[in-house]
């Protein structure tokens, strides 16, 4: 499959749609009520955040069949990148697009001068965890602590 990743620029109803399919996709584990609820006033946020590029790869057709965010920030020890996200439509697995999200997020956050990326994937999700491996992440003995903030 010929795919291209390019940074999405603009709020469409087709991207809306797109990110809707894929976040559900990316965490179908999860039970209904934990699952992110994208709307367009979040999605614009993502596209108007100076330091967030949300790739999305494209079928030669232009059909999105992918995507990932990759945000780069400052903190004191050094310039930072953090890839989120990356999720491939069920129907294009298999064909290389989570690994050519993946190199071009990278690319970005080296661009952008980042000192390293971070990023995390569950356990049961097989296929991210062999491709990260290849791509050239190192797996770190560290724990993820989240607190959720109801608003």
């Amino acid at each position: 499959m010929s795919i291209t990743i390019e940074p999405a620029t603009e709020l469409t109803p087709e991207l809306t749609r797109a990110m809707r399919s894929l976040l559900w996709q990316l965490d179908f584990q999860l039970a209904e009520s934990e699952r992110p609820r994208l709307d367009e006033a979040q999605l614009a946020r993502v596209l108007a955040a100076p330091n967030t590029a949300l790739l999305i790869a494209r079928t030669e057709a232009g059909q999105i069949v992918g995507t990932t965010t990759v945000v780069t920030f400052d903190t004191p020890g050094g310039r930072r990148a953090w890839i989120e996200d990356v999720v491939v439509d069920e129907s294009a697995r298999g064909q290389g697009v989570g690994e050519a999200l993946t190199r071009e997020a990278v690319r970005r956050a080296h661009e952008a001068g980042a000192n390293h990326v971070d990023l995390t994937s569950a356990p049961y999700r097989e296929a991210a965890n062999r491709l990260y491996p290849r791509v050239g992440f190192e797996r770190r003995v560290t724990n993820v602590y989240r607190l959720r903030l109801r608003h």
